[in-house]
């Protein structure tokens, strides 16, 4: 890439998958010189999203700016946007690049001024998700789908971090005018690291948010139905959610309290030491990062076919299972458990296929090519 850009990122809620890809994306162009700023909502995030917020408004040339971003849409937003559109007056950015449904739409309604590079700035989205998740049918998902293609036409460039995304975003909206692009998740090269279980170590370990969407429900049964078989599995269950205490009464419905244990949320890699294979039973996912993280630190897992996770798996994407189905997952847990040198080797392949094919700095790459392909074709002030 010739000159720096002059990057500006816009999120709601830095929360899970979509806080890591945008900081990851911010340090990343960062580092290779170019001058990058975040807008994301000024409500108070959890103390680890705060310290890496507070970390990248020290070390980001256009800083980190909390706007008040309502989470439905309303009234705030024509303040929120309004305050959004006074950092972008500042800071001049050449890429105005928004994630998810409202930072996406902000990033597209800003009236825009001269970059730095003499022209207006391009346009970028990432869905995330975002506006898809709602039922086409359905009165609110009617709203947006109809608020979706309107701002589609106010796009330069569309980025989406998994083909799959990429075809549910055009089978819901059509083919949008702007490029459609698929740069994947990445991880860092320290994420490679392999992490050796603890003495105490489970079987089994789940990682992710307690509710239905992430399959929890599916593990517990799974655990049950092993039980039941004969083969006794041992579970760890990391994180925190709105189902938490369901699944804690359906474990012990099952008579399964001394099998599976709750630890609530964590860091990832001091979670990883808590088992010795994983799960991500999901019934629904986008490019999930556990799935990444998990494969970059050799960990042999079973996961559900959904979503992009197939495209991290390649050649081994017929090992993946059908969503919500216990006994599939039963089965698979019971197999990786009782044969531990397969599943290893298995692990280590997809841990090269994840190294090669799904790095930070390939992702980064890949994001600024996007950008300089739109920027050939941005208008310049008359």
């Amino acid at each position: 890439m010739p000159d720096s850009l002059a990057i500006l990122h816009c999120m709601r809620a830095p929360l899970g998958g979509l806080l890591r890809h945008v900081c990851d994306l911010a340090e990343g162009q960062s580092a290779q010189g170019h001058k990058v700023g975040i807008v994301c909502d000024a409500t108070p995030a959890s103390k680890h999203t705060e310290e890496r917020l507070s970390r990248l408004a020290d070390t980001l040339a256009l800083g980190v700016h909390r706007v008040d971003i309502p989470r439905l849409p309303g009234p705030g937003d024509w303040i929120g946007v309004q305050r959004t559109r006074a950092v972008a007056d500042r800071v001049k950015p050449d890429v105005l690049h928004g994630h998810g449904a409202k930072g996406g739409a902000y990033a597209r309604l800003l009236k825009r001024q001269t970059g730095r590079r003499g022209h207006l700035p391009i346009r970028a989205y990432t869905p995330h998700g975002g506006s898809l998740h709602y039922a086409a049918g359905s009165p609110i998902g009617m709203i947006y789908m109809s608020l979706e293609r309107w701002l589609m036409e106010r796009s330069d460039l569309l980025l989406f971090e998994s083909e799959y995304s990429r075809n549910v975003y055009e089978q819901a909206l059509g083919r949008a005018p702007a490029p459609m692009l698929v740069v994947h998740n990445g991880i860092g090269r320290e994420e490679l690291t392999a992490v050796e279980p603890a003495h105490n170590a489970s079987d089994i370990l789940f990682i992710g948010e307690l509710r239905d969407l992430k399959g929890v429900d599916v593990l517990i049964e799974a655990i049950a139905l092993c039980t039941a078989a004969g083969q006794r599995l041992t579970a760890t269950i990391v994180g925190s959610g709105p189902d938490s205490d369901r699944y804690k009464k359906l474990t012990d419905d099952r008579a399964l309290s001394d099998a599976i244990r709750f630890t609530g949320a964590m860091p990832v890699r001091e979670a990883f030491t808590l088992g010795r294979v994983a799960t991500v039973p999901s019934r629904k996912e986008s490019l999930p990062y556990i799935v990444l993280e998990l494969a970059a630190a050799g960990i042999p897992m079973a996961a559900s076919d959904v979503g992009g996770i197939g495209e991290i798996f390649g050649p081994q994407k017929d090992r993946l299972l059908p969503a919500g189905d216990a006994q599939a997952l039963a089965t698979a847990l019971a197999e990786l458990v009782a044969h531990p040198i397969e599943a290893q080797a298995r692990a280590r392949r997809l841990k090269e296929r994840v190294a090669d094919q799904f790095s930070q700095d390939r992702m980064v790459e890949g994001v600024l090519n996007a950008y300089e392909q739109a920027l050939a074709t941005a208008v310049k002030p008359s």
